[in-house]
């Protein structure tokens, strides 16, 4: 039997949900942009987020973009993709993710099936509303070696270590950027506009880039 749990305004939680319905409820709302699905062993949660956390979401992904283009790092974009295993009975959509190091391996690939294909290489969580499942412990389980997560204020750069997550200071995945620099970015961000705001940071990451060379 499904029941629901008390959770915030803007969060529904449910349990006992079959993987079947999650999986259902995956490609109903695909045409409902903004919704989030976290799967956990039959408890579901579906989160609608809030305006500032995809404006901070929007932003890491322009700081990752803007690191790799400049790099000349082919990566692949894969925004919000579900990610699910039945064998784990788990699944999540991250704000942003990205295939880095592993981009080769599903490029040009419309389905990517985890359990053959490596994970994304980082995923971006913005934290504005705390989830009621813990999400870190599924991108563990699914393999995920690099999550940023920002709470609006402080940003921490987690890398997977023997199936648990360290913080870090600076990022495996994208070595140019230390959790410093990419959280001074997104605190100024605040007070620039978004363009100016751009430039400014890939002026700053041309500069780092030639500096290591």
């Amino acid at each position: 039997m499904t029941s629901l749990l008390t959770a915030p305004r803007n969060q529904v939680v449910l349990q006992g949900v079959s993987w079947a319905t999650y999986q259902g409820l995956i490609r109903d709302l695909e045409s409902a942009p903004g919704k989030r699905l976290t799967y956990d062993q039959g408890t579901l949660e579906i989160m609608v987020p809030l305006p500032p956390h995809e404006g901070y979401k929007k932003l890491m992904g322009r700081l990752v973009e803007v690191t790799t283009e400049e790099t000349e790092t082919e990566i692949r974009s894969l925004g919000s993709t579900t990610w699910s295993r039945e064998d784990l009975s788990k699944g999540l959509e991250p704000d942003q993710c990205y295939y880095i190091q592993h981009e080769q391996a599903v490029r040009g690939k419309d389905a990517i099936d985890l359990t053959v294909a490596p994970p994304p290489d980082l995923a971006i969580e913005v934290g504005n509303t705390s989830s009621s499942l813990n999400r870190m412990a599924i991108y563990a389980a699914l393999g995920v070696p690099e999550v940023w997560r920002f709470d609006g204020i402080s940003l921490t750069i987690y890398a997977l270590s023997n199936g648990e997550y360290q913080a870090q200071a600076t990022s495996t995945v994208l070595p140019l950027l230390q959790q410093k620099d990419v959280q001074r970015f997104l605190q100024t961000s605040q007070t620039m506009g978004e363009t100016s705001w751009v430039k400014g940071f890939r002026q700053w990451i041309r500069e780092r880039h030639h500096d290591t060379d």
